[in-house]
């Protein structure tokens, strides 16, 4: 099917479109440098960007949009099937569909967005972050159509996103970089031969990657091969090129990395670093500004470094170098991120700037706004990233429907940036990310209470997400010294994902007082079961409960009220009072107060349960709903408890199923290519005498 023939266009008109009222662009409470004025939008050729299209989905659109349309704008929205009702679609002026759900038919679709790009009339593309933002072919096609792509020129795409290119410019600036083989030879033998003269552990990353994919820790020869095949595999689906490079593993490094822009005149700047430590799966999750402990000469180093690395490649726009550092605040050139970056609002809040504004202009043909002299660095922010995943199942993806969503409000100095609203879907196809949380306050420490205070607010039913650990993240006292690693989360497991606890009688009056008034149930006396705790409730003429749980009896009395769209409990559970905003859905009731969350299980009968253990019948369930991409057994093949059976592809990220026991493959439910839901069988074994017998 040709191009123009495979998109369609739909005008979000606004009689008929469901405008949502967004929180707009705020930052923190600061005399602006930079002062407004009226945008020219004449580029270096004369013409004018009176339209933008952004080339993206979920929170970054949305972003996009909102300086676009307070610079007056227009806006175009590409999306694909799944996202038909997204945010980013209502928020556009205009909004075109570019093809099924994943993202390789449509937001990777370089002739199908050029083809709306004229279609619509935009002058310029913003890639947004992620999807074709470092992709030099779809830069070089815009500047063949005579489109304004918002980002570097190719050249600069190029040599700095080609990792193995980046680190042999830098070595040549000067700048000091991590050993490794960055070579042309990409043949299994050849990068396993490199490894082993760099020595063990050492990391191999996709050579045009970003974002944790097509990456992978090798910490012994003898998982090489197998790693080195995942990382390829995601690679290859993330970036359509599988290219290698070997690097020496540094372990408990810092991740520190540095904003830069560039312009069409020659100049560049940097605004200042940001600290990027704490990750799981090599990806971030939450990040900070300023770096905690950074004194102001390595500022100033790691800043100069980076504008050096921009200026050596000609560079224009928005761009991030980042850096390995050590303990010693010793540093090494690791990679350039050709795009506007996740985490671009903590260095906003810090220095009183709009940076898609400021790529905007630059695409425009303007210089940088600001000298170097002139960005100045004020108070601390942190990014907290929220995500649809379960922590406690090594951060496994989740996708579902957001049931309830309320969030701490929008003020100067606190940003939500996100896609979704409540009653959206989290989609198996796409990144999880839900939302970020950013905060900004005058010193690192008031910014983290801030932080903790804001994500106590921020409440999510339906799926799993990371709320509840980011809580404990931040509050643990080596987060809170600012000693902060790549390691850190691994270092800390234990303390982070701490398990949760009975909930406290007093909070099961809480529950049950909740269940009573929301269901106006006023009767003399009933029972309800909760957590295999019966609460037995007697109602007193006086309008209070009297509640038994065991041998003690607790006085309870308390009323409901709105306030916007949630509902809130006020109680008294033996003269304490409290306030939570309740909500109960199904079997479950759901408490969000400053204390934190419970959720507590009205239990249903065992036959109505549906399947919440990982394996049946001895074999391993899906742990989410993906793609199967390779299957490594077939029926009869022996295997050892540890070894892979397959690999799934969900949320952008590869999983490895492995064998729960050694056992005999009975029958394989799945093909390469097959899609499987959440909790399936994927793998059956042989009934071993052993399981026989304990079933006699």
């Amino acid at each position: 099917m040709a191009a123009a023939s495979a998109v369609s266009v739909l005008l979000v008109a606004a009689e008929r479109n469901r405008w949502h009222r967004l929180p707009s662009l705020l930052l923190p409470p600061r005399t602006w440098v930079w002062r407004q004025r009226t945008m020219k939008y004449t580029t270096a050729t004369g013409r004018n960007i009176t339209k933008v299209l952004i080339a993206n989905r979920g929170e970054i659109a949305c972003r996009v949009m909102r300086t676009a349309k307070k610079l007056g704008v227009q806006t175009v929205a590409v999306y694909s099937e799944a996202d038909r009702n997204s945010m980013h679609v209502d928020m556009a002026d205009e909004a075109y569909s570019i093809g099924p759900a994943p993202s390789q038919q449509s937001y990777l679709s370089m002739e199908k967005i050029i083809q709306v790009a004229k279609t619509s009339a935009a002058q310029a593309i913003h890639p947004g972050c992620g999807f074709l933002s470092e992709n030099m072919e779809f830069a070089e096609l815009c500047k063949q159509e005579g489109i304004i792509f918002i980002g570097p020129p190719p050249s600069a795409i190029r040599d700095m996103g080609i990792k193995s290119t980046s680190k042999s410019i830098m070595a040549a600036a000067g700048v000091p970089v991590v050993e490794g083989y960055h070579g042309e030879d990409q043949s299994d033998q050849c990068l396993k031969e490199h490894a082993r003269r760099i020595g063990y552990p050492v990391m191999i990353k996709a050579v045009r990657g970003g974002g944790g994919k097509g990456m992978r820790i090798v910490r012994s020869e003898q998982e090489f091969q197998e790693q080195l095949e995942s990382a390829r595999r995601e690679a290859k689906k993330s970036f359509n090129d599988d290219a290698m490079l070997i690097e020496k593993f540094v372990d408990t490094p810092r991740h520190v990395e540095v904003q830069v822009f560039g312009d069409h005149h020659g100049n560049a700047v940097y605004l200042f670093e940001r600290d990027c430590s704490v990750q799981r799966r090599h990806q971030k999750i939450i990040e900070e500004a300023p770096a905690p402990g950074i004194k102001s000469e390595v500022r100033k180093k790691l800043g100069e470094a980076a504008v050096r690395a921009a200026k050596a490649v000609n560079y224009v726009g928005a761009g991030t170098v980042e850096f390995i550092m050590d303990s010693k605040h010793n540093f090494c050139f690791m990679e350039m991120n050709t795009r506007l970056q996740v985490e671009h609002p903590v260095t906003e809040m810090i220095t009183g700037t709009d940076l898609v504004e400021w790529q905007l202009r630059i695409a425009a043909g303007e210089k940088i706004p600001l000298s170097q002299e002139e960005i100045t660095l004020q108070g601390h922010a942190f990014e907290a990233r929220i995500y649809a995943e379960d922590p406690s199942n090594n951060f496994m993806p989740v996708a579902g429907p957001l049931v309830h969503l309320s969030t701490p409000r929008a003020d100067p100095s606190t940003r939500i940036e996100t896609g979704v609203r409540q009653g959206d879907e989290v989609s198996v196809h796409y990144d999880p990310m839900i939302a970020k949380l950013v905060v900004w306050a005058a010193d690192r420490q008031a910014a983290l209470t801030k932080l903790r205070y804001s994500l106590r607010q921020y409440n999510i039913v339906g799926l799993h997400t990371n709320i509840d650990f980011l809580l404990n993240l931040s509050g643990h006292p080596e987060f809170e010294a600012g000693n902060v690693h790549t390691d850190f989360i691994p270092q800390h497991h234990k303390q982070l994902l701490l398990s949760r606890k009975a909930a406290a009688k007093e909070s099961l009056c809480q529950a049950a007082l909740g269940l009573i008034l929301k269901e106006k149930a006023m009767t003399d006396t009933f029972t309800l079961q909760a957590h295999d705790v019966a609460i037995a409730v007697t109602y007193n003429h006086d309008g209070s409960y009297s509640m038994q749980i065991e041998d003690k009896t607790f006085q309870v009395l308390g009323n409901l009220y709105s306030e916007g769209d949630c509902t809130y409990l006020k109680c008294s559970v033996n003269g304490v009072a409290s306030k939570a905003k309740l909500i109960i859905l199904e079997n479950t009731i759901y408490l969000f107060s400053k204390e934190g969350s419970i959720e507590i299980d009205i239990p249903v009968p065992k036959y109505l349960s549906s399947v919440s253990s990982q394996e049946t019948q001895g074999g391993p369930l899906a742990p989410m709903t993906g793609t199967i991409e390779k299957v490594f057994v077939k029926a009869g093949d022996k295997v050892k408890a540890g070894d892979s059976l397959m690999v799934m592809i969900a949320m952008k990220m590869e999983h490895t199923i492995k064998s729960p026991k050694d056992g005999t493959v009975k029958k394989v439910f799945y093909r390469e290519g097959a899609q499987a839901n959440r909790h399936t069988p994927l793998v059956e074994f042989e009934e071993e005498e052993s399981d026989k017998r304990e079933s006699e």
